[in-house]
């Protein structure tokens, strides 16, 4: 984990509210793992007072990559740093993705800006046959992996109003290739809870095993505020898991999905 002024190297608009930040960190880079987070200082003062969390999307050379989307005062904030701006970065911090077994097919299932960790998963492991499947509202609010990287293999696309792709749910997409990949298959997946919820109940009813990231508010990024808990459920062994500490990933059957 690192404390560290980086440089702005770019922040481009990718969809209506959607941007892409690329900051230069030789340590933050090579240090990250897909589906760890970075907890950013939009601006000097006190206001906004905390840092914000945001996923590393992927890395280039001596650059991570966050993607965010623009629903406050802080993400407002951001859509007006330049190139050349600095900004004051913690991390990387928190539990990525494990790594999948060689006999396994990943299943990368995404919702929104919840692709960011998956697109960095999917950087990451170039070399395995997985299958990314995205869900978006409309074809207009689609983020391709090469716009983040400058990379990637090609993706199935799910829209709520059917401009793109699938018409329905990306779940929909997901129970194809369960069926089609059953026994041989690990699924890794982020986006809003109740995407998150039904892919945990699919997994769970075909025993395939099943990592989500969860997104959630955070003050600290260090377990020490306590105020990112999530309900565990029975047979994890735990409580509470606090999503920052023993998060953002973790194993589908360990989180309390009725609480969630």
């Amino acid at each position: 984990m690192f404390e560290l002024l980086t440089e702005i190297v770019s922040n481009q608009r990718i969809t209506e509210d959607t941007w892409l930040t690329a900051l230069r960190s030789a340590e933050i880079a090579q240090a990250a793992k897909p589906g760890q987070f970075v907890m950013m200082r939009v601006r000097t003062g006190l206001d906004p007072l905390l840092r914000r969390p945001f996923s590393i999307c992927g890395v280039r050379d001596d650059l991570f990559l966050v993607l965010y989307r623009v629903v406050g005062k802080g993400t407002s904030l951001m859509t007006e740093l330049r190139g050349g701006d600095k900004m004051w970065v913690l991390g990387p911090l928190g539990r990525g993705f494990a790594v999948p077994d060689k006999r396994t097919r990943p299943l990368l299932v995404g919702g929104g800006i919840g692709i960011a960790p998956l697109v960095f998963l999917d950087q990451f492991h170039r070399e395995k046959r997985l299958i990314f499947m995205m869900g978006f509202r409309s074809a207009k609010d689609i983020i391709s992996p090469k716009q983040i990287t400058g990379e990637g293999r090609g993706f199935l696309a799910a829209t709520d109003d059917g401009t793109k792709g699938h018409h329905g749910p990306v779940t929909d997409l997901l129970e194809e290739h369960l069926r089609k990949n059953r026994g041989k298959a690990v699924v890794y997946a982020c986006g809003p809870k109740p995407m998150l919820r039904k892919v945990a109940e699919m997994t769970r009813a075909m025993r395939m095993p099943c990592q989500v990231s969860l997104e959630s508010h955070m003050a600290c990024g260090l377990g020490a505020c306590q105020g990112c808990a999530v309900k565990a459920s029975v047979n994890s062994g735990r409580s509470y898991f606090h999503v920052c500490k023993e998060g953002p990933v973790f194993e589908a059957e360990d989180i309390d999905w009725e609480m969630i």
